[in-house]
């Protein structure tokens, strides 16, 4: 076997320059604005960086909830690339028939239809297609929801920002308020009979926004009563992330389509899925050209996913998320409010999917800077630029959830003198 001897990574300076030539200028100035780091390496729950700086990673808006690198999802994937990292996709392929075994088996009961693909966007489109082989032509999705940016899953989106530039979009779309069944029930009786509703268990891009009790309950009571198609969004929320293996779980929900990814891949491989019942798969079921992808089921792609659902469970993740996360949540909502004090509007959050929103703009992004400052990568969110996300990984051990809480600390106490006079109107509160 041939040694490889691994090429020095150039220095800022030139990342900087082949970013803004090849790549986006938008984005090495977002990467200059957040510190100028150049991530080199990762493992468990830490990014290095070329300058030498080892950072808590927080980030990844929720693909890394088993941390980087965890070994064994590299065990499969390693064993699988020195076996047959991707396939013919002409003969059957093993891995690819497990791994959709492995992930109905933790499913709600009633998807046992799987279609693999590589992005969470394009596991939309498939849903989309889906509703579509059904007579279903009417979406309804909701508002700051994020499904994906590319042509019919950017239609959902619920950001006129994103969507603006690319109209006309997909025809036949509609947004409804995060959690307003009245305005749902609307557009479904309008609908008659040819509706499809996409929602997230939580709204992550939108702020971490949590359903009021009962909704998606009654979400699936409204598709039933008016024979609309039913798409659970779980792309940032499924598998362990709020705490239960999927945010259906919380209201013991079966959705028709529910839709898996980020974490999937186990933070080692881009992988996405689809699960339908029998009946809404039945199109794909019996045309299997009907709607493909060269990566769909690569074999590389689904050692990952079969290392990653052993890995949740072996070290019952979803457990640790729950606890870590409530943990977490008291922490930072302690420490948020003794620094920041009205500023903060609130701190809200399910299992290891936590959000901080702010009164006004300005201190999310500025908090999110001097995070890194001090150690911690986190997330700012999409399409709300008043809320700071954290998605830490569920592998946190004690000593790291301190260093966590600690830094987060020193962030606002760096930041809260900016902004608590401005907004509260004395500076006694900054100074104390």
């Amino acid at each position: 076997m041939t040694t490889v001897t691994p090429q020095p990574t150039p220095g800022r300076r030139e990342i900087d320059r082949l970013y803004r030539t090849r790549l986006s200028k938008g984005r090495a100035t977002l990467g200059e604005l957040l510190g100028g780091e150049l991530e080199t390496e990762s493992q468990g729950a830490w990014v290095s960086t070329a300058s030498g700086r080892r950072l808590l990673n927080c980030s990844g808006y929720g693909v890394l909830l088993m941390g980087a690198r965890h070994p064994t999802v590299v065990r499969h994937v390693t064993e699988q690339l020195n076996r047959n990292p991707v396939a013919t996709r002409v003969l059957l392929e093993p891995q690819a028939a497990l791994a959709a075994d492995a992930l109905v088996a933790r499913a709600p009961a009633g998807l046992e239809r799987v279609h693999f693909a590589c992005s969470g966007a394009e596991a939309v489109e498939a849903a989309i297609k889906l509703a579509r082989t059904r007579g279903k032509d009417r979406l309804i999705a909701t508002l700051g929801g994020y499904h994906g940016k590319t042509m019919g899953a950017l239609g959902l989106t619920g950001k006129e920002l994103f969507r603006e530039p690319f109209r006309p979009l997909l025809s036949g779309i509609s947004h409804v308020p995060y959690g307003d069944t009245e305005a749902l029930a609307e557009q479904l009786t309008a609908a008659q009979g040819r509706g499809c509703v996409v929602i997230e268990p939580v709204q992550g891009e939108a702020g971490v926004v949590l359903p009021p009790p009962g909704y998606l309950r009654t979400v699936q009571e409204l598709c039933r009563a008016h024979d609309a198609l039913f798409v659970l969004d779980e792309i940032q929320t499924g598998l362990g992330r709020l705490g239960s293996w999927w945010g259906a779980d919380e209201e013991r929900l079966t959705p028709d389509v529910l839709l898996s990814g980020k974490a999937l891949g186990g933070g080692v491989m881009p992988v996405s899925a689809v699960l339908a019942t029998p009946e809404v798969f039945g199109a794909f079921d019996r045309d299997p050209y009907l709607h493909t992808s060269t990566f769909s089921g690569m074999p590389l792609a689904m050692a990952a996913v079969r290392g990653a659902l052993v890995a949740i469970e072996e070290e019952d993740m979803v457990t640790r998320a729950r606890r870590l996360g409530a943990e977490l949540l008291d922490g930072i909502d302690r420490i948020a409010r003794e620094h920041f004090g009205d500023v903060v509007r609130e701190v809200r959050g399910r299992g290891l999917l936590l959000g901080i929103e702010f009164a006004a703009p300005g201190p999310a992004g500025d908090l999110l800077v001097e995070l890194i400052q001090q150690g911690v990568v986190a997330n700012h969110s999409l399409n709300s630029h008043l809320v700071l996300r954290l998605t830490p990984p569920a592998v946190l051990s004690p000593s790291e959830v301190e260093f966590l809480l600690a830094a987060f600390d020193r962030a606002c106490r760096a930041q809260a003198a900016r902004y608590v006079p401005t907004l509260e109107g004395g500076a006694a509160h900054a100074q104390r």
